[in-house]
Formats: C-alpha cells, structure tokens, sequence
C-alpha cells in the first residue's frame, strides 16, 4: 500500500462546485490536494509543487484542457492526468488520450469512480 499523503493531487476546473468536491473528497482520502481554476493557475502549481496526478477539464475559458495537458506533460511528463468534460467530444477525448492523458470521466461523473480511479493510478 501507498501513503496518500505523499501523493499531491491538483484539480483544475473553471466550476467552483466540482473544484471544491474533489478538494474535500481527495483531501479526506488523505492527498496533498491543489486546485486551480485556470490553465495559468494550474501550470504555476505544476512547476511549484509538481503533482502526481492532475485532474483536468477539458472546457476551462482561456486555455483550454488540450492545451494546459501539453504544457503539462512538458513540463514534467511523468505526470499523469486524468480528464474531465461536461460533453462527448470523442476528437478532444482522443487528442488528450494520445498525449498521455490515462482516462477520462463524463460530468456527471461518480464520485466514487473517480475516487477509485485516482487510487489506482496513484498506486502504480
């Protein structure tokens, strides 16, 4: 077993709501948890605190999840990600898949899944 609190998770989303719920939640399983509300926020804590694992929409106004993923991934490309939308962009889906994203959640999505999701990924 792993100790979650040396995992360090970031959540980037534009919507405070979700932001906010994946904070407590991932903050309660016992991650360093970080959150941004845009692309510029989420690169400054990537670089600052360099995460394991990020949890990133795809729709955030500016930079859009695309483009905050390879700036991630150039960042640190042991980073893993996992995406978010609120649509069923199969070319988006596709394009982050293909630069490195591991998976990625529908909103609304279950908590609990994502939950599980970031456990595994956390854990290899």
């Amino acid at each position: 077993m792993f100790d979650k609190q040396d995992k360090k998770v970031l959540v980037v989303d534009d919507q405070y709501g979700i932001r906010i719920l994946l904070y407590e939640v991932l903050g309660k399983e016992g991650y360093k948890t970080f959150q941004a509300a845009n692309g510029k926020m989420a690169l400054e804590i990537v670089e600052k605190e360099s995460p394991d694992l990020v949890i990133l929409d795809m729709k955030i106004p500016g930079m859009d999840g695309i483009e905050i993923l390879k700036h991630i991934k150039k960042i640190n490309q042991d980073i893993k990600v996992i995406m978010m939308t609120a649509y069923g962009e199969l070319d988006m889906i596709k394009e982050a898949t293909q630069l490195g994203a591991l998976t990625h959640f529908t909103k609304p999505f279950d908590i609990d899944e994502l939950r599980m999701a970031v456990q595994q990924q956390l854990a290899c």
